[in-house]
C-alpha cells in the first residue's frame, strides 16, 4: 500500500543514498566559491555562484564519465540561463513597473517548459525544471545587477569547480570507476511523448502559479511570485498520484518548519563567514535528505534559498512572509495540475511518468 500521505512517511527517513559523498560535493560546491567571493569582497556576485553550484546536484551518477557528461550538460544549461536572465533583467524588465513582473512570469513560464524538455531528452536527474525556474526568475528579478562579464566568470568558475569536485573520486584507486560510459538510453516513442506531455504540465503549473501570485500580490503584499512557480512544479514529479500530492504537502510543511530556522538566523545576525558556512551545511543536508524524506529536505532547502537571496537583498522577515504564502499558492495549483495530469495520463498510450 502507498503510504505517501501518512504521518509516518512525513517523519521517517527512507533508505540511505548509495553515494553519500554527493552531499559533501554539493556542500563544498556552494561553500568554496562563496568563500572566494567573500575574500575578494564581491558578495554581490554570490547569487550567481549559488545558481552555478546547482551543477553539483546533477552529480548523483555512479560512473565518473557518466557523471562528467551529466554535470557538464547541466552546467552549460545553467550558464546559458544565467546569461539569458541577465539580458532579460537589463533589457526587458522595468523593476519600477508592475509590467516588469509580468515579463518575468511570462518568460519564466517558457523556461519551465523548455528546461523540462531539455532535462528529459538529456536524461538528467533530477528531472524537470524546478532549479531552472528558480535560477532564471531570481536573477531576472534583481533590481541592481552586476556587469555581464563578472556574472559569467562567476557562474563558469563555479560550474567548473562543481564538475571537478564530481571527479575527485578518481584520485583514489578504491573509488575510481572505469573510464567508460553507458551513454544515453534509447528513448521509445512513448517515453518521448511522455516527456513532451509532462513539459506541458510544467508550462501550465508554472504559468498559473505565477499569474495567481502576481494577481494577489497587491492584496497580500507579497513580492516573489517565482516562489509560487517553483512550488507549483514540485507535485509534478512522482510515480503515483498520492506521491505527487504528498510532495506538495511536504513542500508546504517543510517550508513552514524551515522558516522557523530562518527566523532564528535573522535573530542571530550572523557574520558573512557564518552565513556562507551555513549555506554549505544546508546544501549538504538537503542532498543527504532529498531522496530519503522530502519534508526534512525542505527544512534545509528553505533557509538555504532565503539566505542565498538575502546575500543580495538583505535579511528581512518579509522574505519569510512571502515564502510561505507563495509556497501555499504554488503547491495548491501544482497539486491540481498533477491530478489533472494523472487523469489525462490514463487516457494516453503510456502509463508511467518520466520523472
Amino acid at each position: 500500500m502507498d503510504d505517501s500521505l501518512t504521518l509516518r512517511r512525513l517523519l521517517t527517513l527512507g533508505p540511505g543514498d548509495k553515494d553519500p559523498w554527493i552531499g559533501v560535493r554539493c556542500g563544498l560546491g556552494v561553500f568554496l566559491p562563496l568563500a572566494v567571493l567573500l575574500g575578494l569582497g564581491r558578495l554581490d556576485l554570490a547569487i550567481f555562484a549559488i545558481f552555478g553550484a546547482f551543477t553539483g546536484i546533477f552529480g548523483r551518477v555512479p560512473g565518473h564519465r557518466d557523471r562528467l557528461r551529466s554535470q557538464a550538460s547541466a552546467g552549460v544549461l545553467f550558464v546559458v540561463l544565467i546569461g539569458a536572465a541577465w539580458a532579460v533583467n537589463v533589457l526587458l524588465v522595468d523593476h519600477d513597473s508592475p509590467a516588469g513582473g509580468w515579463v518575468i512570469v511570462g518568460l519564466t513560464t517558457l523556461v519551465a517548459w523548455a528546461c523540462s524538455l531539455a532535462t528529459g531528452f538529456a536524461q538528467l536527474r533530477p528531472a524537470g525544471s524546478l532549479f531552472h525556474i528558480f535560477c532564471f526568475a531570481a536573477i531576472a528579478s534583481i533590481p541592481e545587477i552586476p556587469g555581464l562579464g563578472m556574472v559569467l566568470v562567476t557562474a563558469i568558475a563555479t560550474v567548473t569547480s562543481c564538475v571537478l569536485l564530481g571527479q575527485l573520486g578518481r584520485v583514489s584507486a578504491g573509488r575510481r570507476t572505469p573510464w567508460n560510459v553507458g551513454g544515453l538510453r534509447p528513448q521509445s516513442p512513448a517515453v518521448q511523448l511522455a516527456i513532451k506531455v509532462e513539459s506541458i504540465g510544467y508550462l501550465v503549473a508554472a504559468g498559473l502559479a505565477g499569474t495567481v501570485a502576481l494577481l494577489v500580490a497587491p492584496v497580500l503584499g507579497t513580492g516573489h511570485p517565482y516562489w509560487a512557480m517553483v512550488a507549483a512544479v514540485v507535485p509534478l514529479v512522482g510515480h503515483t498520484t498520492r506521491h505527487r500530492i504528498a510532495r506538495g504537502l511536504h513542500r508546504v510543511l517543510g517550508t513552514l518548519t524551515g522558516l522557523g530556522v530562518m527566523a532564528l538566523i535573522i535573530l542571530a545576525e550572523p557574520s558573512p563567514w557564518m552565513i556562507i558556512l551555513f549555506l554549505g551545511l544546508a546544501q549538504f543536508g538537503a542532498e543527504m535528505l532529498i531522496t530519503r524524506n522530502y519534508f526534512w529536505a525542505q527544512v534545509c532547502v528553505t533557509p538555504l534559498a532565503l539566505v542565498g537571496i538575502s546575500l543580495v537583498a538583505g535579511m528581512s522577515t518579509q522574505l519569510l512572509y512571502d515564502r510561505i504564502l507563495e509556497t501555499v499558492i504554488g503547491s495548491v495549483i501544482g497539486v491540481a495540475v498533477a491530478l489533472a495530469g494523472s487523469a489525462l495520463r490514463r487516457r494516453l498510450p503510456f502509463a508511467a511518468p518520466v520523472g
